[in-house]
């Protein structure tokens, strides 16, 4: 029979999973509305305008959805993980606190101009507010990837009893795994805000419509992915030497490794036997865990069976969601490295093949995104604060039916937003800019030699 634990768990990931979607487009969104707009304002070419208004218009309707989908998150710990915020509040508390004031109050301060300011301030000042709020994003992620980091290699803190307390701040912020689980973060918004915009701007080029807006758009992203996208695996490589330094039963279950053996290798596919503790039917190739885990050939990983089954992580789960991840990975850069040859040739706006893939890869970022955190939190189990609180200590005594009633009102809730974003989504993307074809506006707030260009 579930037991409660496990019903809040699958609570806490489906709405913590179900929000992640949004932060991560709006990111990498954020950063090419910057480079759109500095465009805008360098050359004052009509079409970098009409491809920020577009764009600023899907953003705004993502950063609204990850406000509503993301409420409930606090309130999930009060109710269903009291233990953890008991133990940790301390620690975790003034992170979240610092990512509102120093985050959210600074993108929601700076939406209205970026929505509303085109015709109220200078070019200059609505490019500002554009930059601030992108600034803002990236604050946001700052830290809420410390927290996470945090509680997956604790530094910084001493107990009070059963409480953690802070003995140095930046230990606790600076932890670890942080810096490189930002980074990877960071390049996965960059990605996955890439082959959106790159799939809306090649549907836009297979129904031969709106070409002025789809070219910038799929140049900027194709550029943007070929270079985030090698940097992924570099900075995805850094993470896995910090993962198997300090979480080394999380590595075994990402590799597979159920018994501790030098030169492990890497199990392309295989299906995971946790009652037998081995793997069915695996495809590897020799030493390559090893390699890719301690850079040598003959590197020692820890196996799964040298500790009782209780202490292991979700294998299943995290050993399937990192080879989705990693696939999704290697596919972007040889999709996008390819789309960088077609620019040199001059054939990437006439390749329909090309668009149709990019089409398809769309929503591929997120799938990704999805994997990676499944990732990172199936294989920190048995533990929310990695070797020192367990998943169970920190899980509030709830009766198993309100979780029941609750999970099931979630799951219709947000079926209901998501069902609604979507319909404007692809409302606003069918669309198009409606005014591109229109007279160009009269911008009279900043003296420019090319103004008389802009005047209807």
């Amino acid at each position: 029979m579930i037991s409660t634990l496990i019903l809040s768990r699958i609570q806490f990931g489906f709405t913590i999973g179900f929000h992640i979607i949004f932060p991560t487009l709006n990111i990498g969104l954020a950063v090419f509305l910057c480079i759109m707009e500095g465009l805008w304002i360098k050359t004052r070419k009509l079409e970098y305008l009409q491809i920020c208004k577009f764009w600023t218009k899907i953003f705004a309707l993502t950063f609204g959805m990850g406000i509503v989908s993301g409420v409930v998150l606090s309130y999930e710990l009060g109710t269903n993980f009291g233990g953890f915020t008991k133990a940790v509040g301390e620690v975790l508390g003034p992170l979240f606190a610092y990512e509102v004031m120093s985050a959210f109050f600074l993108e929601a301060g700076f939406l209205g101009v970026m929505l509303f300011g085109w015709k109220k301030v200078s070019p200059r000042m609505h490019y500002f507010a554009t930059l601030l709020v992108t600034i803002g994003t990236i604050i946001s992620a700052f830290w809420i990837m410390s927290a996470n980091s945090w509680m997956q290699t604790p530094t910084g803190y001493f107990m009070e009893g059963s409480k953690f307390a802070v003995q140095s701040w930046s230990k606790v912020v600076f932890n670890p795994s942080f810096i490189d689980r930002f980074f990877h973060m960071i390049l996965a918004s960059f990605l996955t805000a890439s082959f959106v915009v790159a799939g809306v701007a090649s549907w836009f080029l297979l129904k031969n419509r709106f070409h002025d807006l789809a070219k910038p758009c799929l140049f900027v992203a194709v550029l943007l992915a070929a270079v985030a996208s090698p940097l992924q695996l570099f900075i995805g490589d850094r993470v896995g030497l910090t993962v198997h330094q300090y979480q080394p039963l999380k590595t075994a279950a990402i590799e597979g490794n159920w018994n501790t053996m030098q030169g492990a290798p890497f199990i392309i596919f295989a299906i995971p036997d946790e009652n037998q503790g081995k793997n069915l039917f695996p495809l590897s190739i020799p030493y390559g865990a090893s390699l890719i885990n301690t850079h040598s050939l003959h590197g020692t990983l820890v196996g799964l069976n040298s500790v009782p089954r209780e202490e292991r992580p979700v294998v299943v789960v995290t050993f399937f969601a990192f080879r989705i991840m990693l696939a999704i990975g290697m596919l972007f850069i040889l999709v996008s490295w390819i789309g960088a040859i077609l620019l040199f040739r001059n054939r990437l706006y006439t390749t329909r093949w090309y668009h149709r893939l990019c089409l398809y890869l769309s929503p591929s970022g997120f799938i990704a995104a999805i994997c990676g955190w499944l990732t990172a939190e199936s294989g920190r189990q048995p533990w929310v604060v990695y070797g020192m609180l367990r998943t169970k200590d920190a899980a509030s005594v709830v009766p198993l039916e309100h979780v029941i009633i609750s999970l099931t009102l979630f799951i219709i809730g947000y079926g209901v937003i998501f069902s609604f974003y979507l319909y404007y989504l692809f409302k606003t993307i069918r669309k198009g800019p409606a005014d591109l074809d229109a007279p160009p506006l009269t911008i009279s707030y900043m003296p420019h030699p090319k103004d008389e260009e802009l005047q209807g």
